[in-house]
């Protein structure tokens, strides 16, 4: 047990001596205008891209199903900023697509069984009349 406190402390000594270490200061410089790309790769921006997704009878039944109009959709979008309309634009092959959260609560499912599993083996609950305490 010595030669693992020993360890430890070393370990710790190091790892406190780097803290003191010198970082060298980020360099930032102007961008210029033209580097800035400001529509997508194939010239096509994100305000086109949301509207023509609105645009789509599909995707107007699903929002009146939800209660929102067309025209109200429309009118949220054109008053997001164009930082927030590129980064929907980039995210938006990615997102959800509104699901009912089942596999979520899958996978949170999971994680308890997981974790119960853990600590039932290491003797902290008994949940699980199949499993026994580590000694």
């Amino acid at each position: 047990m010595p030669s693992l406190n020993r360890t430890v402390a070393n370990i710790l000594v190091v790892s406190l001596c780097a803290l003191g270490l010198p970082i060298p200061a980020v360099q930032a410089e102007l961008v210029a205008t033209d580097r800035v790309e400001t529509t997508r790769q194939d010239g096509f921006s994100g305000r086109e891209l949301l509207g023509s997704l609105l645009d789509r009878a599909d995707v107007r039944a699903a929002l009146e199903r939800q209660g929102v109009s067309a025209d109200d959709a429309k009118t949220r979008v054109d008053a997001l900023s164009d930082d927030e309309v590129e980064r929907l634009a980039a995210r938006f092959d990615s997102l959800p697509a509104a699901g009912n959260g089942f596999e979520s609560a899958l996978w949170l499912g999971f994680l308890v069984f997981v974790i119960l599993l853990v600590t039932d083996i290491l003797g902290f609950t008994k949940v699980f009349s199949f499993t026994r305490p580590a000694k």
